[in-house]
């Protein structure tokens, strides 16, 4: 038997893509890749899909890359798919149907095509199977293309979907997002032009590239189209992308911040996927969250003391929603902590419906005065997520934790730890008379 040629397919993976997308994509049936724009989703999935096409042992495999227009279909991948296929001996090409089909004549070969479809032209996805579909800008796309012709045509031979694109509002690309993080046998991934790397220095396009797209895009379409900011168009969200975006990589002195007083905010888990967090903030500067999962009370109480120990701030504030266990063993061992309830009343009742809306308000104050943040992406997604409304009162109230946490999958516990950084006023050490939390150790432990 003569021995199988080796093809190699003249696709090169960023690193990313190599390490991390493509090994997800090939170990989970569904999948849905949130990205910036220029960020490779067509090129990777195009090449995902010639993959999985050459590895399927079934006979005669069907595959689709689909793009809300044909004729755009046929201008973003059909030159990809016959570029990456050409090097693939007995490969053929069907210009008018757009697809490429895999040789079938000899050994080892499966006859496999892939298909490039337009969403415009839905019939030419039904009456057949499907052992995996790409869909493209799925924000375009109408969901009863996937409901009622593409999920059922997968199902015959378990076949596997992708679901790609760059945000244009909270639509079906928005609720397949969401779908995704909440399933576990998903695989969902959500990345920004400046935490991808393509835009860093020594990138595929460095950081030039990034400054000349935002000038000539809006504001609204940079949030957008580079930010991957799914609320973009909204116009009631608190704390925008924008905001965000310039807190990251500030720079502050220790001296800029060495009189304002030193603020921990503590906010415990309420349910089983829920996480404790501890976030410090000094002044301008909040530092990275520190962050617990699955841990008790007890247990998230000893790493509350351990950081007022070490760090020993001038205030810890708890949240009294499911904080009981860790504000009463703190008190128990003598140190000074001040609950907090969320839907407590708000310092400014005639503005605020509740402590809440006037704690996250107040980062957004925060932010415009120059706050610092951490570069971390899930406090990013958790800040820019809740919108805020009015009352009859004319009083600001903002969005549900429920409510968020049905958009995000998860609770913006992160976000929450630092909105209680500013719970109440707080005086720097010596100041006013303030004094930081600590152990108080003058009592007789037997008595």
């Amino acid at each position: 038997m003569p021995e199988k040629k080796k093809i190699t397919i003249p696709y090169k993976p960023d690193k990313l893509w190599k390490k991390t997308i493509h090994p997800s994509l090939e170990s989970h049936r569904f999948s849905v890749i949130v990205a910036h724009r220029r960020f490779g989703k067509t090129v990777g999935t195009v090449n995902h899909v010639i993959k999985m096409a050459a590895k399927n042992e079934l006979k005669m495999p069907n595959y689709a890359y689909v793009a809300p227009f044909r004729n755009q279909a046929k201008k973003i991948a059909w030159e990809y798919l016959k570029y990456y296929t050409h090097v693939i001996p007995g490969i053929s090409v069907n210009e008018s149907d757009l697809y490429v089909e895999f040789p079938s004549k000899h050994k080892g070969a499966n006859g496999a095509r892939i298909y490039i479809v337009g969403a415009d032209h839905p019939d030419s996805l039904r009456g057949t199977y499907w052992d995996g579909v790409i869909l493209d800008e799925y924000a375009q796309i109408k969901p009863a293309l996937w409901n009622e012709v593409t999920r059922p045509a997968i199902a015959d031979r378990n076949g596997w979907a992708v679901f790609i694109g760059t945000p244009k509002g909270q639509n079906q690309f928005y609720e397949i997002y969401q779908k995704s993080l909440k399933e576990k046998d998903w695989y969902s991934c959500l990345y920004r032009a400046d935490e991808s790397g393509l835009f860093d220095v020594g990138g595929r396009y460095g950081p030039e590239e990034l400054e000349a797209m935002k000038r000539d895009m809006s504001e609204e379409a940079i949030r957008q189209e580079l930010y991957c900011d799914f609320t973009a168009s909204a116009f009631n969200i608190l704390i925008t992308i924008d905001m965000v975006n310039k807190s990251i990589g500030k720079v502050y002195q220790p001296t800029d911040i060495m009189r304002a007083p030193k603020i921990m905010g503590v906010d415990v888990a309420r349910f089983g996927n829920d996480r404790c967090t501890i976030t410090k903030r000094q002044g301008l500067v909040c530092y990275e969250p520190m962050i617990f999962k699955d841990i008790d009370n007890m247990a998230f109480a000893s790493q509350v003391i351990r950081e007022i120990d070490s760090w020993k701030p001038d205030a810890v504030f708890i949240d009294a929603g499911r904080g009981e266990g860790v504000i009463d063993r703190c008190r128990q061992l003598g140190y000074s902590v001040t609950e907090v309830s969320f839907g407590g009343r708000a310092d400014v009742p005639e503005r605020y419906v509740n402590k809440r809306v006037e704690m996250w308000d107040s980062v957004r104050k925060w932010l415009e005065q120059g706050g610092c943040l951490p570069d971390m992406p899930e406090l990013k997604t958790e800040l820019v997520t809740p919108e805020y409304s009015f009352d009859a009162a004319n009083r600001m109230k903002l969005e549900s934790k429920e409510s968020i946490k049905e958009k995000m999958g998860y609770s913006p516990d992160i976000a929450d730890s630092l909105a209680l950084t500013f719970a109440y006023p707080v005086a720097p050490s010596g100041a006013y008379g303030g004094g930081r939390a600590k152990c108080n150790t003058n009592y007789e432990l037997f008595s």
